[in-house]
């Protein structure tokens, strides 16, 4: 089962704001989006979810993700967990960056049936170079690891980087650990500490005891 919690927020935040990287929807379809979220909010879920079926088949990206919400959380009288997946896909297909995110996830954890995680990270790739700062952690991570795809610390330092830049305090620190190390990036413990600095500031507490600890080696007298 996806968590609820992130998804819910998706679904809510998208409705308040409008916000994704599909094409803008015309006024009047985003009007039947925002009731159709609204109606879910306020717990009517049968004319929520026929709301979004008819959105759906008229190719709404949004519509599509938050059916397939509604399907994996059983909200629906028949929940599908193949059709959340269909929905899924045409919703990241269709540019819906949301979606792509949910679905890479849900292909890792194998909430959709067997994990694939040469496919969720087709799907992270979208996600990431399309600024989702949780995709461009997990591309990240990936290449650090060597886990669905290729190790690759350069690559890996890229995407840190990147996340790092939209706010992560994870990717914040890896990053940091990097230019620490010389992994995947010239050695410089000055960017090193610059990126510690940043990820306490976001309130990582191994981070600020790095900050301490590169500061006295900076301040040492050279060898």
């Amino acid at each position: 089962m996806m968590p609820r919690r992130p998804l819910l927020t998706c679904l809510l935040w998208l409705a308040a704001t409008g916000a994704s990287a599909a094409p803008a929807l015309a006024p009047a379809l985003q009007a039947e989006v925002d009731a159709a979220v609204r109606a879910y909010d306020a717990g009517r879920l049968a004319p929520a979810r026929d709301a979004f079926e008819s959105l759906a088949q008229r190719q709404v990206p949004v519509a599509q993700y938050n059916l397939a919400v509604m399907h994996l959380r059983g909200e629906v009288p028949q929940p599908d967990r193949a059709l959340a997946r269909d929905l899924l896909q045409r919703a990241a297909a269709g540019g819906l960056v949301t979606a792509q995110l949910a679905l890479g996830q849900a292909l890792e954890n194998g909430d959709l049936g067997e994990r694939d995680l040469p496919l969720a990270h087709h799907w992270y790739q979208l996600a990431a170079a399309h600024g989702s700062v949780d995709a461009q952690l997990a591309v990240g991570t990936a290449h650090y690891l060597g886990r669905g795809l290729p190790k690759d610390p350069q690559r890996a330092a890229h995407w840190f980087r990147e996340a790092a830049k939209g706010g992560d305090a994870g990717a914040m620190y890896l990053l940091a650990s990097q230019y620490e190390q010389g992994d995947g990036v010239e050695r410089d413990l000055r960017l090193a500490r610059y990126w510690y600095e940043q990820a306490a500031h976001q309130g990582d507490v191994a981070a600020s005891v790095k900050v301490k600890e590169l500061d006295a080696r900076l301040a040492a007298p050279p060898a």
